[in-house]
């Protein structure tokens, strides 16, 4: 099992405290608007510790648009959000939290290599600067997810399920206690699927609490414990994975992705890690409940 060292001098990887019962995420009646539109209709959520919990749901339902009100990417209309029984805010302990947005494109710019993406996880609005040890913890990071011999590689070089474990990777060198992943096997192929499986497997032995948006389990199944459904912005369902329709996940359904084409991993300055809320990407788009 490889696990990410403990010792970094910027604190990152100290420890977590021991679990008090408060639990990773308590959203409760969270509307969210988009100018004219809801999109959240009074949403409650509780992720526990170590809990693995998948957010399911038709296109247009609101998944993404509830995690990035959870990481602050987005502010709520109403209601409230507390991770790790802080409300949004700075007194959030940011470095506990990771989170692996929808790849998005990546404007034209010097290419970055997979290492130097995910350093950039290092660097928050208040160390401008790698830490001591940066070199090891990339390494690190990158070996978790299966990709120590691609460190060197321009992103552009990899294929689309390498980039997205680039980014989570970036996600992880920070060493999160709550890991936040927004359709992250949307759109990559079958073998890719496997290894992000695997990938999350090895971090969910080692206790790691994660929220992850999916359109179906896959190759997830065995890890997730609880699903939320939404549709229409409301949670229609908390609880076991539902029953998939016949034929859903066979080996013959074919399942259009609305974010499957081409893609890059972002540059280091297009999704920045912060310790305070997430910002937002300026070419995400936003769901719509109807």
């Amino acid at each position: 099992m490889t696990s990410l060292a403990t010792d970094s001098p910027s604190g990152a990887g100290t420890p977590p405290p021991p679990d008090d019962g408060v639990p990773a995420i308590e959203a409760r009646d969270v509307h969210v608007r988009l100018g004219a539109s809801p999109v959240l209709r009074g949403v409650d959520l509780t992720v526990r510790r170590g809990e693995v919990v998948a957010l399911l749901g038709a296109n247009g339902s609101g998944k993404s648009t509830l995690v990035r009100t959870l990481v602050g990417v987005l502010p709520a209309t109403a209601g409230s959000v507390h991770l790790f029984g802080h409300a949004l805010g700075n007194d959030v302990p940011w470095a506990r939290v990771g989170y692996v947005p929808q790849r998005v494109s990546a404007v034209a710019g010097v290419p970055s290599t997979a290492a130097e993406v995910v350093a950039s996880g290092l660097l928050h609005g208040r160390r401008l600067r790698l830490p001591r040890g940066w070199r090891s913890s990339v390494r690190e990071a990158l070996d978790l997810v299966g990709l120590a011999d691609r460190a060197r590689y321009a992103t552009h070089q990899l294929s689309g399920g390498q980039q997205q474990r680039v980014l989570i990777a970036r996600a992880l060198v920070r060493r999160p206690e709550l890991l936040v992943l927004d359709e992250p096997v949307a759109g990559v192929d079958r073998p890719s699927q496997e290894a992000f499986a695997a990938t999350m497997t090895r971090l969910v032995a080692d206790g790691m609490t994660v929220l992850v948006v999916l359109h179906e389990l896959g190759e997830l199944a065995p890890l997730v414990q609880r699903c939320v459904v939404l549709r229409h912005g409301k949670v229609v369902h908390d609880g076991a994975p539902p029953t998939p329709r016949p034929g859903h996940g066979g080996e013959a359904h074919e399942h259009v992705h609305p974010h499957a084409h081409p893609r890059t991993v972002q540059r280091p300055e297009d999704v920045r890690l912060a310790d305070g809320p997430f910002e937002r990407p300026d070419d995400t788009e936003d769901e719509v409940a109807r």
